[in-house]
């Protein structure tokens, strides 16, 4: 049967491997990294994300990893809350944030106990191979045959899959282009011990005060609290000698303030993240699939990259495990996956950016915040009921996507 290489072992690398797996389908995951302990990775699973893992028959996996759900999300503008929604907001389930390190473990000692899986880590891909065009033969794109590895290995595929983000080294190599939207997001990404009563109630909190906005919650690893603090591109901040914990208590309500104060020492130093968001205008070529971040790299808002990945992965094994397992060209049904999946897609996105020009045009028009906060419990019910109803397609998806083989 013709043999997958899938590149990249992320969610959507590992998820894919081990659903062609089970089906006899010869799968070949190759990681560059040595260990999944990046710096940051992204933890949350809306109810769309975790509807993917139940679909995938993986519901299971996160009863043995570290998970935590949210109960709800909170925003407060100048130190006042505007409003509160409590999880799981008409959902089966609540966002549940998920540690990626030992999940994808999981998945991989999954996968590996069946004889037509292999795992290569370490080993990063330098490049594509092709087939060679025979005398007089022009041709725009060759088929992608598999790849070579930096260590000079050559692995040969009836299908490449890269699945290895948005910096993509199969969409470099095989120069699919990706068209970057305007204006990339900047992140200062913090840990600091958790206070008790994100503990207790695990509230998504965004706050916005002075220009500055901020968003902090209890991640998925015991005791620590992770802080988003959103960089403008005016924005003159030595991040190595800022006194970051009294500049989160600046523009925290009290008994937040407090808690930044006394961990002062612990807060650990940031991690700058430069999120390139935008979309492919193809993601195939003949031997070659993008799915997840290397396709459409997503915008953090509202954590959406690996519950679309997810997704990605379910339409994309619909297509290619009948044409795989009848030995057939999968020419026809690359286009397929990219049409259904690309609506999703694009609304997500729009979504998203709608979300992130709401933030803009607080954090910058004062005068809007100043009422904001003198008539809040006016202004509170109409500004619930609108941000409930963005969040519906972005949790639940926009599309039917149902797993069928």
């Amino acid at each position: 049967m013709a043999e997958v290489v899938i590149v990249g072992a992320g969610p959507t690398g590992a998820t894919l491997a081990l659903l062609l797996t089970r089906q006899g389908i010869p799968v070949t995951l190759i990681e560059a990294a040595k260990d999944f302990k990046r710096v940051f990775r992204g933890e949350g699973l809306m109810p769309s994300g975790l509807d993917a893992l139940e679909q995938m028959d993986l519901s299971e996996v996160l009863n043995q990893i570290p998970t935590r759900p949210l109960t709800g999300w909170e925003f407060i503008i100048d130190q006042n809350q505007l409003f509160r929604v409590e999880e799981p907001m008409g959902a089966d389930q609540p966002c549940t944030l998920v540690s990626q390190p030992p999940f994808l473990e999981a998945l991989i000692a999954e996968a590996q106990r069946y004889t037509t899986f292999e795992f290569i880590q370490g080993i990063p891909v330098k490049d594509l191979r092709r087939r060679s065009p025979v005398e007089g033969e022009e041709i725009e794109h060759p088929q992608i045959t598999g790849v070579t590895l930096a260590d000079g290995r050559e692995i040969s595929a009836a299908l490449v899959v890269g699945a290895d983000g948005r910096n993509s080294i199969v969409r470099q190599r095989a120069g699919l282009q990706l068209v970057s939207q305007p204006n990339d997001i900047n992140i200062l990404w913090f840990k600091l011990p958790a206070h008790p009563r994100f503990i207790e109630d695990n509230v998504f909190c965004s706050i916005l005060n002075a220009g500055s906005v901020f968003s902090i919650f209890h991640g998925a690893e015991a005791g620590k609290l992770h802080l988003a603090w959103v960089l403008s591109a005016d924005d003159k901040i030595d991040r190595q000698n800022q006194d970051w914990a009294e500049t989160f208590a600046s523009l925290s309500p009290a008994w937040l303030a407090t808690h930044f104060r006394g961990c002062a020492n612990q807060v650990e130093p940031p991690i700058r993240l430069t999120v390139v968001v935008g979309r492919c205008p193809s993601w195939h070529q003949t031997g070659i699939l993008l799915l997840g971040d290397a396709a459409h790299p997503m915008s953090p808002v509202r954590a959406q990259g690996i519950n679309l990945a997810l997704r990605d992965v379910i339409v994309a094994a619909n297509y290619l495990v009948p044409q795989l397992k009848a030995e057939k060209s999968l020419d026809s049904v690359l286009p397929k996956i990219q049409a259904e999946r690309e609506p999703e897609i694009i609304r997500a996105q729009h979504l998203q950016k709608q979300e992130a020009r709401q933030g803009e045009l607080l954090k910058s028009n004062g005068v809007l915040r100043s009422l904001l906060h003198q008539f809040a419990p006016l202004i509170r019910p109409a500004a619930r009921y609108s941000w409930i109803k963005r969040q519906q397609q972005m949790r639940q998806g926009v599309t039917q996507v149902k797993l069928a083989i």
